[in-house]
């Protein structure tokens, strides 16, 4: 890409989902204002199902009808940016976004009313550093484009109003969590940084080789500054995008140390492969932290073969964590620490087993720690910290490891403090375990013929019941009465020598309903916006446990509510896999129906609504109601209309209902007692295995 296609000329254009949310409405206000306003701007794209805005009419518009009132800046600047395709360009428009935000930072004083050159603008960065000058060189236009001069005006305004560094913050926060960026690769939660720092500590030299957009040393800087310390930002990162997002975040905080009266080196970020072409072969720093890629074998086994970082043994091509790990510990200086994501399964494959057997006895491994699944998004995994050390040579390897699974630690406890608690006490001289939670693990033990350091493997249970031995057993007592409950709850039958609502006549819920006898009502489909919340309304998943309304509503600015329950209404999903009709519970009595829920409603001078739910949830009933649905899940739309009902007199029909209504009890009564069956055995089963409970013996029977 050159210089002058880097951001091709286009203007920038949004969708109705994107005006939508500048203006804070559904869609469906969307289409409205289309139909009624003459004024409202025409597609400049896309397709007749999907149109495309131009960005600036849209703007033009909404300000001038009032209507981008709760939109902000931060949104358009974002949207200016996001409009950019494809996802190589948004990069760069971030990036140049970013290195106006700069500028703005380091200048005194307001910005003017005019917008700097590229030229200006490089001129200037290279005043604070020239590799920032190169860097964003490379991605500058000769002159801004006019979507580039758009998108830069709206940021300079947004910056103006949040301040230079929070706008840039926003920015990149939209774009690692978009589908622009490549997710895991492009930033590290919050969360996980924090981890990891807390376990690496701090020093005057921190490096993360695989930086992405340099989210763990932003972090690492800003508590450098926080704490009155000075630490130097290294950075190496093969994707030369990511390298100047990571430049310029960490040049924000170097202005902010500058201004505090800090001494402080400015950062230094390198773009290239961090295995096959090591920028910084003389660094060692005292703290490494890294998120690498996992799983990429073609990463230099060959060429690498005869490398000086392979103190620990030559990685299988099948092992790039582990060669990711040994290039860490050669950039760690003597007692610094490395910090280092790594994949679940790195701890146990068979082809690493060697590797991690060395790095227990050398003493360079000194933590496991298993991290909750879904932290690291788009992986729902739940990954692996390891913690190392550049070991002594003159000292013995440690003796132990620390094994930590946060997963396993009390409720309520912020997953850093879990963290920090367990590895200070680790390193202390009054080390406790917590059992189940963490460990200190003789290395002896870790060095058997598989030498997994998964951290669940070594973390036996602890031996204390989260229920006591007397709550279980005055539970098996109410085990007892909830059963004799259920078996008293199912309705007295006899057999008939003739079927009275089979042989009665059979009124069409067709007919019933143009009688009005009987009326049907759902909610009305439309577009909706989550950002317009409208309370909870009634699910169908409300309708089989017969609790409140769970759900919540959201509707367009123009939409009025659902049809609200009234006492004796009859609910009826509207997919399923059967009929499952049921009379509103009290709890539900006054909500607002929700989508995928049908409400019936019958004259009660003629029908009860225990018999007439009971009648429509007849098992055959499927057969001519069930409709396919456009799912794969193999559910049926439930159309009740094709349905009849059997007219028998009022009394007849409320002695069938108090069936109906006693076998729903007993469904729900049988459905607790399988939960409560199902956990009470658990607790048995574990208080039998710890030792709290023991087993009353069976009497001896006689001869």
């Amino acid at each position: 890409m050159t210089k002058e296609s880097t951001l091709a000329p286009r203007e920038a254009t949004v969708t109705a989902s994107g005006i939508a949310r500048l203006a804070n409405v559904g869609r469906a206000a969307v289409s409205n204002w289309r139909r009624r306003y003459a004024d409202f701007p025409t597609p400049v794209g896309g397709t007749p199902t999907s149109p495309a805005f131009d960005a600036r009419e849209v703007e033009q518009w909404l300000h001038r009808h009032g209507r981008l009132t709760q939109a902000g800046t931060a949104q358009w600047a974002w949207r200016h940016i996001e409009s950019y395709q494809p996802a190589a360009q948004i990069s760069d428009a971030l990036g140049i976004a970013g290195a106006l935000l700069l500028l703005r930072a380091d200048q005194a004083g307001p910005p003017g009313d005019s917008l700097p050159t590229p030229k200006q603008l490089v001129s200037h960065l290279r005043t604070l550093d020239s590799g920032l000058a190169e860097l964003i060189g490379d991605v500058l236009p000769k002159q801004w484009t006019a979507p580039l001069t758009t998108l830069l005006r709206t940021v300079d305004q947004f910056g103006s109003e949040q301040g230079a560094e929070a706008a840039f913050e926003y920015l990149h926060g939209q774009y690692v969590t978009s589908a622009h960026s490549m997710s895991g690769l492009a930033g590290t939660p919050d969360v996980v940084a924090d981890v990891m720092l807390t376990l690496a500590g701090a020093g005057a030299r921190t490096f993360d080789f695989s930086s992405g957009t340099g989210s763990i040393l932003r972090m690492a800087a800003d508590r450098a500054l926080h704490d009155g310390t000075a630490t130097r930002c290294h950075a190496q990162e093969v994707n030369a995008q990511y390298a100047l997002i990571t430049l310029l975040r960490l040049w924000f905080v170097h202005l902010r140390t500058r201004r505090a009266g800090q001494a402080s080196e400015p950062p230094v970020v390198h773009v290239g492969d961090s295995l096959l072409a090591d920028a910084l072969p003389d660094l060692r720093a005292d703290v490494v932290v890294a998120n690498f890629p996992f799983g990429i074998h073609d990463w230099g086994h060959d060429r690498l073969a005869y490398d000086a970082r392979w103190t620990y043994g030559l990685p299988p091509r099948t092992e790039p964590e582990l060669a990711w790990v040994q290039h860490a510990l050669a950039h760690l200086s003597p007692g610094g620490t490395a910090v280092v994501l790594m994949p679940p399964a790195a701890a146990s494959r068979p082809a690493g087993r060697r590797i991690r057997a060395e790095l227990i006895r050398h003493g360079a491994l000194r933590a496991v720690i298993a991290l909750p699944a879904g932290l690291m998004p788009p992986t729902a995994i739940g990954l692996h910290v390891w913690v190392l050390t550049q070991p002594d040579p003159h000292q013995p390897g440690a003796g132990n490891l620390l094994m930590l699974d946060t997963t396993t630690a009390p409720a309520g406890q912020p997953l850093t403090q879990i963290v920090g608690t367990a590895w200070n006490a680790y390193r202390s001289d009054s080390y406790a375990e917590m059992p189940g939670v963490h460990r200190a693990v003789p290395a002896i033990e870790l060095l058997d013929d598989q030498v997994d350091l998964t951290p669940q493997r070594h973390l036996p249970q602890a031996g204390t019941l989260a229920t006591t031995p007397t709550e279980i057993i005055g539970r098996i007592g109410d085990f007892d009465r909830l059963l004799d409950h259920m078996r008293r709850s199912l309705p007295a039958v006899h057999e008939t020598p003739t079927a009275p609502l089979r042989e009665a006549p059979q009124a069409d819920v067709t007919d019933l309903i143009r009688s009005g006898s009987i009326t049907v009502q759902r909610t009305v489909s439309r577009s909706r916006s989550a950002d317009a919340a409208g309370g909870t309304v009634l699910t169908a998943a409300d309708i089989l446990t017969g609790g409140p309304a769970s759900g919540q509503a959201t509707r367009a600015t123009d939409d009025t509510p659902g049809p609200r329950v009234d006492a004796g209404d009859i609910l009826v999903p509207v997919i399923g896999r059967r009929i499952t009709a049921r009379v509103a519970t009290p709890e539900q009595v006054g909500a607002e129906l929700g989508p995928g829920v049908q409400l019936i409603r019958v004259d009660t001078t003629r029908f009860d609504p225990w018999f007439v739910a009971g009648v429509l949830s007849r098992t055959d009933n499927l057969r001519i109601a069930g409709r396919t649905s456009s799912t794969a899940s193999g559910t049926l739309r439930i159309d009740i209309r094709r349905l009849t009902i059997p007219v028998v007199p009022l009394d007849q029909q409320q002695a069938y209902g108090q069936a109906f209504r006693q076998l729903v009890e007993f469904r729900h009564t049988l459905e607790q007692a399988a939960a409560a069956g199902a956990a009470l055995a658990r607790e048995i089963g574990d208080g039998l295995t710890t030792g709290a409970l023991g087993v009353v013996p069976s009497p001896v029977p006689t001869a």
